[in-house]
């Protein structure tokens, strides 16, 4: 029977007496008419039946109770819903046409077949409802059903007047008397219709607490055949009697695949198990009564349920992390309510939800809420923040639907992304809003209540409809259905098609239907079905139908909001192999995992684990796991035990260690632990099947290579890597196999020699980023090495072996201090790419023969060659040339930007006859050579900026055919050869910032772009002397000088204009004069389009002077718009600016080929100015808000209108479709899953605000120090991390949200939002006069330069042109490997405190920056061309400083990262005496003495040094001794970590005399002498000045006294620099000084800030036995020797020994069965903890080393034991080398271990 709770469904009591439907005749396969749909009859989900089970503690389901004698058993995963289903039965069609009372339908129905009592010859079972006579229909007051917003809906006795749940047609709703008929006929002749109440058994419950089912809930009900139990004789009470609530049983059922037909023998659960865990048993009747099955509709046939049927529980968002107050489940739990006896049914218990709503009762505030409905139209509703769901139901009932016949039928549902839900009547539609426009970016400030009435389909939509109309059926005509896909179709039930041809499917998906019900019977009928997936259907519960597909191999359950796996079961599944549940809200697996026997494949990742599921180290079969991105912290020792593992995932957990267990992962292939906390990878590097190893972005000090025999690939970048050394193998297993070897952004200072050498399999090796000044010779025997990678190291030179690596192919040495290439690199046959780009060379070998090649002595210098440099040789001839060295053959591209070369040393580079790619940017050339380009056929980019050209060569220009990409920028060019318009494939073309002059009239002679008809990019911004005039008129006629092409090209163009270069891109012309005479004349400049960007503004803005540089890269479209923009001020009103740039740096894939993805940028390019104003005028000033609240609303405001223009086209595109099948309003959909990436920079005055999305960043110059003002939104950043999880995102292992897109902030990509959304990170900035300028950019320029190096590179020309500081940066970039979009604006912010900058003049010569080459005498350092030149070496009243490391001595001694920190220690002291202008005399170990010209740039540089040594990132050696450890104050600052420097300043007049070694200025006398006494006298981290220099502080710094005589030669810049700095002065008192007769008046003073370390920190003079510079040995590493020391003991002893396992109490509770039945077994188990000294956490140093004293005698002893025991004492060397000779033949030796042997044997002779 059904019965609809709530209230009665005339319909479901007529269903319940129609015979059932008999099942159908193939046990494979149900069929249903197709064009029968359940929505055309049942407007709600019947969830009641005949009988009940005990649910399991988490499911949920509607259930009818019946008192405990009475209950019968019923099948386990079976439903008790109502038997309906979209036209399953030929009875549901006639149900739907009948419009009769439910008394007269009554009375129309005969009782058929199936339902007469057997006779004992029939094989049809009995209906149980007609195993009695039916007594007549009861004369008492009808049945109702009340519901309350508890955990149940209680049945009631309600007066006879009760509201139906569906009505007659065409009929109003309304109340009125029922009185329901007198007569009760008959519809058989063997039975009669049973209605009375109180015998109806097993009818009715009594006490249900029906709960909703939904597929988010994974508690459903399912049609089953109910095997009841019931007592002699059988007694039924009324349900509505009071004396009737009684005490209930559980009964738990099994579930199988049934029919009317199918008789099934009764189960229960007892306290036993069925051997799969499973509590399951056969029930008998208590009384001895016969069993008798009752055969319950499939689920497929239910209805949904009412409103009234909605409970307690609301349904999840897309990201309920958190944030509602009501309860995060769809369904309460799943056990039956039990209550005491009483009179009445007890109140309802308090939920979640009402508990979240009393807390939550104080928001008054009410909201504005945008209702859509099914047509299309919406309705606002002003909805307070305490009002459920019920509530604006009922509102909506009235307002928008009127009281309509089908207004109870029409439900609120909320549309998250694509994935509707039907909304539960508890939830709060305000708390929705209000979080989802928190999660976006808005804040409560922002006016949240009136945002919901506008539109946000993108983040929710609120639909108002009928639920009987679902979303159509779209037609299925698969040619088969093996494989169906119905991902985001909105479906609530199967379709049809799928019932009646499931035993086909073999795959279905069926993900992203967050209102899918998937019913037991289709379940089971797919026979043959191998892959479900089920992913992002906000579910929280498994549905309990998965179980029973037990033909699986592959389950998708990821990204749902899963808590627990307890009651899914899936190992009923047994063949499961792939189980996906990644990105979830698990925290533990259930027991019964370790029996999924075959499963290979676990990804679990991205959930909430804390602790490693240890059950699945029972899932011996596991290949593949997958735990990433969860808070894993420690592995279990037993993962030893998948011995089946092939590939182990852990990216981004806190995991430390791997266990000693790790060393059985015996099938080990792939590990990646990227973004860990692992110090040490010895066990797993030496697994016999490892071969892949990613450990980057880890915490490793130092890194022992003992290789596995398979291992291939090892990355180990970013990582503190102090010290590398290699553990050999064993003997034979020379060469290792490793092919890559990746040691990039570590702390290397050297690589040992012999361990380079042995890598002998190397085929790529990277070192970049390191502080390596040498590599070994060694690097010459890796034969097979391809690639080398070393840029960003301190080489000076790199070695003369690489000649032997034939195989090279790729040379990155950038950013180096190389001053020459080796001689032997001629020899690389195979080496097609060198970058040596930002080194100091300043000449190129000669090829190693030169006899072959012609030598021009007058002009190239002594030997250096210029082949065939006459005009009548040709290419053909030099390349025939013999003798010509390999390279010649092989370099395709050569890097040899920013260096010292000049025009002597280019002859060598012309014989490459190969060359693709030359860059010879910024260098000292002044001219090229006229056949410079003869031999360079195949040139297709050439980079020439930042030179000193004049001219460039003509002859050989038009050969070039193959050119596109030509930069003359940054050069002295005052006209181009007209000879460069025959270059037809040119496309790329900057000649920028030159001293082009230019006339119309001379385009016979001059080049003219409209000549170059393929340009994409034309720069001719910065050259302020060009003019372009206007041409009207020209004469026709040709000059003989010009081809025919050319004279017939200029008659028909306007040479003067640029619209005939129609494939234009972006069209540079900042500065240039543009002139028109005549009144028709014009200048055609080309309009500005999404597709085309025309700059014709100047570069100055508010008086600051800005330059801007770009790059198209290799992407044919334009992809990076920038933004410049003055606000108009008044007099007395601040000066504003904004600049920014939006865009991406590649361009989107899965775009149409006709679509333009600059369409996002240009929007918010035009938008933004307007947008920003709008949200400024809105200011609450008075209420706090300030401009860092401007721009984020702007940000969040402008992808909401983004969003709809985006909308906007696609109607257009439809209108244009339609009408004239046009594809100019094209549009691609997948605009919307494209982002932009910004980055604004908002100027008032002199405060800088900075806004960015993205990896768009911007970095502020104050004085030489770069500071980053934006942030970098990686996924992989753990705050970002949170917030992704938070809105329900995941991270994969390759870094991109939801496996999509590789940032978490960014306008667009509205299919992933609020996982990615606009709100940007705002930083404000005060600006000084310390401040220089600003570099903006994309990640085209900082994904490959650091932050400082860029400032460094901008600074060299910044002062003098930011349009060559801008083109300097782009260049560099594209040099360093940067192949996308890029976008550079470099603004001078300096300017403001200079006024308005003076513009250089167009008749004045432009003055580009020089470069100084090195001295002999100065002191190496890195950037140091860069940094600037040297201060001459101070003479006369000066000051000096010395430095020296706190128990440096020690550190030297005991300390493995003492030589990386001194590296890092002596690159920042002389880094920064350029910037401050110091001048270093000599070092003595560690100790520094440096000079200044005044006392305080003296005191600058200390402070500046003391601060920075703050900000170094030291090696985590020195960061855990005692000496380097972090130390705070009182407020929690950090006040000292690293090494501790200290500093003592004197000033004075010494004696001055340049060493005579050196050449360097040296000094001598008392005023040294003193000087170095008084940097004694101070303790680490503290400087200690003399009298004179804080006189000199007081008087310019803090002006609180006289001047002195000096005080007017202290420069400016120094006093700001202290003054932005700080400084505190401590006096100290009078010190004698060691060596002198009177004290010193001496004061410490510190950067503020950091004063409290005068009291902190100690002098290191008591540390004389240097403990505290040791790296503290603590009591689990002690431990883990302890049983290092007991395995060798054991070993020593023939046996292994086997720790204790914790979990075991003592020795005595081990189990050694195993051990005895196994003769062979020579375990050893015990308890360390008692054959080992006594060790706990509190154990003082001295006791740790007794211990460690006992140990390493133990150690010793068992290792001679060892030799004893398997070493022979005597060795016969002739017979030892004759096996192994033997060995060779049979095993296969090579000859290099053969060799190694050989020496160890002469050596022992």
């Amino acid at each position: 029977m059904g019965l609809c709770i709530g209230r009665v469904s005339w319909i479901s009591l007529t269903w319940y007496f129609l015979q059932p439907t008999p099942p159908p005749k193939t046990p494979n396969r149900i069929f249903f008419p197709p064009k029968a749909s359940v929505a055309s009859f049942v407007p709600h989900r019947n969830g009641s039946g005949s009988y009940t089970r005990q649910n399991r503690p988490s499911e949920s389901q509607s259930t009818l109770s019946i008192p405990e004698p009475n209950r019968r058993s019923i099948d386990e995963s079976e439903s008790l819903r109502a038997p309906f289903h979209s036209g399953s039965s030929s009875h549901s069609v006639e149900l739907r046409k009948s419009k009769s009372s439910f008394f007269s339908r009554l009375r129309s129905y005969s009782s058929k077949g199936n339902l007469h009592e057997s006779d004992g010859q029939s094989s049809e079972p009995t209906h149980p409802s007609l195993r009695e006579p039916a007594p007549p229909l009861p004369t008492p007051p009808f049945i109702s059903f009340t519901s309350s917003h508890s955990n149940g809906s209680y049945l009631s006795l309600p007066s006879i007047k009760t509201t139906l749940g569906r009505k007659d047609k065409g009929k109003k709703h309304s109340s009125r008397t029922l009185s329901p008929p007198a007569r009760t006929d008959s519809i058989g002749p063997d039975h009669q219709i049973d209605l009375d109440l109180n015998n109806m058994d097993g009818i009715i419950k009594k006490d249900a607490h029906p709960l909703p089912s939904s597929p988010s809930s994974g508690a459903s009900d399912y049609g089953s055949v109910v095997l009841p139990s019931l007592p002699s004789p059988p007694e039924f009470s009324n349900p509505f009697s009071s004396s009737n609530v009684q005490r209930q049983k559980s009964a738990h059922y099994h579930s199988h695949r049934v029919s009317p037909k199918t008789p099934i023998p009764p189960t229960t659960y007892t306290n036993g198990s069925n051997g799969n865990g499973h509590r399951r048993t056969t029930s008998s009747s208590s009384s001895g009564a016969k069993s008798r099955p009752t055969w319950v509709p499939p689920q497929s046939w239910e209805v949904a349920q009412e409103e009234g049927e909605a409970l307690d529980s609301p349904g999840d968002s897309s990201a309920d992390e958190g944030v509602f107050n009501t309860p995060k489940s769809r369904t309460a739990p799943a056990t039956t309510e039990r209550f005491p006896q009483s009179s009445s049914l007890p109140p309802p218990l308090p939920s979640k939800g009402k508990r979240a709503r009393q807390k939550s009762s104080q928001n008054t505030s009410v909201f504005k809420i945008r209702i859509y409905r099914s047509n299309g139209s919406s309705h606002h509703a002003k909805v307070p923040y305490n009002s459920s769901v019920a509530e604006l139901n009922q509102s909506l009932h009235e307002t928008v639907a009127k009281g309509g016949e089908r207004a109870e039928q029409h439900k609120l549902y909320l549309d998250e992304g694509g994935r509707e839900r039907l909304l539960n009547a508890n939830e709060l539609p305000a708390n929705i809003v209000l979080k989802k426009f928190q999660q976006y970016g808005y804040e409560a400030q922002d006016g949240i209540e009136v945002l919901g009435g506008d539109d946000f389909p993108f983040l929710f939509k609120f639909c108002y409809k009928s639920q009987l109309l679902g979303p159509p059926e779209e037609d299925l005509n698969p040619d088969n259905f093996d494989f169906i896909d119905l991902t985001g179709r909105s479906l609530r039930t199967i379709p049809v098609l799928l019932h009646q041809n499931a035993e086909s499917i073999i795959s279905l998906k069926l993900s992203r239907n967050p209102m899918l019900e998937i019913p037991l019977d289709f379940i089971q009928s797919c026979s043959t079905l191998r892959e479900l997936r089920l992913s992002n259907m906000a579910m929280q519960k498994v549905p309990a139908s998965v179980r029973h597909s037990t033909t699986l191999h592959r389950l998708d359950l990821s990204s749902n909001r899963i808590r627990n796996l307890e009651d899914a079961y899936l190992d009923d599944i047994l063949n499961l192999m792939s189980l996906f549940v990644q990105n979830n809200k698990l925290e533990s697996l259930p027991w019964y995992f370790g029996r999924l026997r075959y499963l290979h494949t676990l990804n679990i990742s991205n959930n909430k684990f804390t602790i490693f599921p240890k059950v699945v180290t029972e899932m011996k079969n596991l290949r593949d796991l997958d735990i990433s991105f969860n808070q894993i912290s420690e592995l279990p020792e037993e993962i030893g035990q998948l011995e089946c593992l092939e590939r182990l995932l852990l990216v981004g957990n806190q995991v430390t260690r791997f266990p000693n267990e790790c060393s059985l992962l015996v099938s080990l292939r792939v590990l990646d632990c990227r973004r860990n906390m692992l110090s040490d990878l010895t066990i797993v590097l030496m697994l016999p099947a490892i071969q892949t190893i990613s450990a980057d972005h880890n915490a490793i000090p130092a890194l022992e290579l003992s290789i596995g025999p398979h291992l291939t690939t090892l990355d180990v970048s970013y990582n503190d890597i102090t010290k590398l050394s290699l553990i050999p193998g064993p003997i034979g297993r020379s060469p290792y196999s490793l092919t890559s070897l990746d040691l990039s952004y570590a702390k290397l200072s050297s690589l040992d020699d012999i361990a380079l050498g042995t890598l002998t399999s190397l085929r790529t090796l990277k070192l970049d980023h390191n502080a390596f000044r040498v590599i070994p010779d060694t690097l010459g025997d890796l034969s097979w090495l391809e690639t080398l990678s070393c840029s960003d190291n301190q080489l000076d030179f790199l070695p003369s072996t690489i000649g032997r690596l034939q195989k090279l192919e790729v040379l990155d040495a950038h950013h180096n201090n190389l001053t020459e290439l080796p001689r032997t690199l001629w020899n690389c046959a195979s080496l097609t790419k060198i970058n040596v780009t930002s080194n100091c060379l300043g000449s190129w070998h000669n090829p190693p023969d030169s006899n072959d090649l012609e030598v021009n002595g007058g002009s190239g210098g002594g030997g250096v060659v210029e082949p065939h440099m006459g005009r009548k040789g040709s290419s053909a001839s030099t390349l025939s040339v013999p003798g010509l060295p390999p390279l010649v053959h092989s370099l395709e591209k050569l890097y040899l930007g920013e260096n010292n070369l000049t025009d002597d040393v280019l002859h060598p580079l012309m014989i490459f006859k190969e060359l693709r790619v030359l860059n010879l940017s910024f260098n000292q050339i002044q001219d090229l050579p006229p056949t410079f380009f003869r031999n360079m056929v195949h040139l297709e980019e050439l980079y020439l900026s930042g030179n000193k050209l004049t001219s460039i060569p003509t002859e050989d220009l038009p050969k070039l055919h193959r050119l596109s990409t030509l930069y003359l920028n940054g050069n002295r060019l005052q006209t181009l050869p007209q000879e460069l318009g025959k270059v037809k494939d040119l496309t790329i073309l900057d000649v920028g910032s030159n001293l082009l002059r230019y006339n119309i009239n001379n385009w016979e002679f001059d080049w003219n772009w409209n000549f170059n008809k393929k340009l994409k990019y034309l720069n001719l911004s910065g050259n302020k002397r060009l003019q372009i005039k206007s041409e009207p008129q020209r004469v026709g006629n040709g000059s003989h000088r010009m081809s025919r092409d050319v004279s017939m090209l200029s008659r028909q163009t306007k040479l003067a204009g640029f619209r005939e270069l129609a494939s234009l891109r972006v069209l540079g012309l900042m500065d240039v004069t543009i002139t028109t005479t005549g009144s028709d004349a014009t200048v055609d400049i080309p309009d500005e389009t999404d597709m085309r960007r025309v700059r014709t503004s100047l570069s100055t803005v508010n008086g600051m002077a800005y330059g801007i540089a770009d790059s198209l890269g290799g992407n044919e479209v334009l992809n990076v718009l920038d933004l410049v923009h003055e606000f108009p001020c008044r007099p007395g009103e601040s000066n504003k600016a904004i600049f920014a740039m939006f865009g991406r740096y590649r361009p989107p894939k899965g775009l149409l080929p006709n679509t333009n993805p600059n369409k996002l940028a240009k929007f918010l390019h035009d938008n933004f100015i307007n947008a920003f104003m709008n949200q400024m005028h809105t200011l609450k000033t008075d209420r706090g808000e300030t401009v860092r609240d401007a721009l984020r609303r702007t940000f969040l405001k402008l992808n909401h209108s983004l969003f709809h223009y985006l909308n906007t086209l696609k109607r257009k595109n439809s209108q244009a479709s339609a009408t004239a099948g046009s594809s100019w309003h094209h549009y691609d959909p997948a605009l919307q899953r494209t982002g932009a990436s910004a980055v604004v920079v908002y100027f008032v005055d002199k405060t800088m605000y900075v806004a960015n999305l993205g990896h768009s960043m911007a970095v502020v110059s104050r004085h030489g120090v770069a500071t980053c003002l934006s942030r970098k939104h990686d996924p992989y950043d753990r705050a970002e991390t949170d917030h992704i999880r938070h809105a329900a995102g995941w991270v994969s292992s390759a870094g991109l949200i939801n496996d999509e897109v590789p940032v978490s902030r960014s306008f667009g990509h509205f299919n992933l939002i609020p996982v990615v959304n606009p709100r940007p990170d705002v930083f404000v900035w005060n600006l000084n006069e310390l401040d220089e300028f600003v570099i903006i950019a994309n990640r085209g320029l900082w994904d490959y330069i650091p932050y400082q190096t860029a400032v460094d590179i901008a600074r060299t020309a910044a002062s003098t042109d930011p349009m060559i500081a801008a083109q300097k940066l782009r260049d560099f970039a594209i040099s360093y490997g940067a192949d996308g979009s890029i976008m550079i604006m470099v603004v001078m912010v300096s300017d403001i405190f200079k006024g308005l900058r003076s513009r250089q003049p167009t008749q004045d010569a432009l003055h580009l920056p020089d470069y100084r080459s090195k001295k002999k005498n100065d002191i190496p350092i890195k950037d140091g061309l860069r940094l600037g030149p040297e201060v001459e070496p101070p003479t006369g009243h000066l000051a000096l400083v010395f430095t020296d490391i706190r128990n440096s001595t020690h550190l030297w001694e005991v300390n493995p990262g003492m030589p990386t920190a001194m590296r890092l220690h002596n690159s920042l002291l002389r880094r920064y005496l350029r910037v401050c202008g110091g001048y270093e005399v000599k070092t003595e170990g560690d100790a520094f003495m440096v000079s200044f010209p005044n006392a305080l740039s003296a005191v600058w540089w200390c402070l500046t040094v003391q601060q920075k040594l703050l900000e170094e990132s030291w090696p985590l050696e020195i960061s855990e001794c005692e000496d380097g450890k972090d130390v705070f104050d009182e407020q929690g600052r950090l006040i000292a970590t690293g090494l501790c420097v200290r500093m003592g300043i004197h000033s004075g007049m010494p004696v001055c005399e340049p060493d005579p070694i050196t050449q360097r200025m040296d000094y001598f006398g008392s005023m040294v002498n003193r000087s170095a006494r008084v940097n004694s006298a101070a303790a680490g981290g503290q400087i200690m000045i003399t009298a004179d220099i804080l006189r000199e502080i007081h008087a310019k710094v803090l002006e609180t006294d006289a001047e002195s005589e000096y005080s007017k030669f202290q420069p400016q810049m120094a006093i700001d620099g202290i003054r932005a700095i700080g400084v505190v002065a401590i006096p100290v008192g009078e010190v004698k000084l060691k060596g002198f007769e009177f004290t010193e008046q001496l004061s410490a003073i510190y950067p503020k800030g950091l004063e409290a370390r005068h009291h902190l920190l100690k002098d290191g003079s008591s540390n004389s036995t240097g403990s505290a510079s040791k790296v503290p040995f603590s009591v689990p590493q002690t431990e883990e020797l302890g049983i290092l020391c007991l395995r060798l003991e054991a070993l020593s002893g023939g046996r292994i020994f086997k720790s204790l396992p914790a979990r075991k109490g003592s020795i005595q509770s081990i189990n050694l069965e195993d051990q005895e039945d196994d003769e062979s077994s020579n375990l050893f188990i015990a308890d360390p903890s008692l054959l080992l000294p006594p060790m706990h956490t509190e154990s003082s140093d001295k006791e740790i080393t007794i211990v460690l004293d006992s140990l390493s005698i133990r150690i010793e002893n068992a290792i001679a034991g060892l030799a004893e025991r398997f070493c022979p004492p005597t060795m016969n060397k002739v017979e030892f080398m004759s096996a192994l000779l033997q060995a060779e033949d049979e095993e296969g030796l090579d000859s290099r271990t053969l060799e190694y042997i050989s020496s160890l044997l002469q050596k022992m002779s």
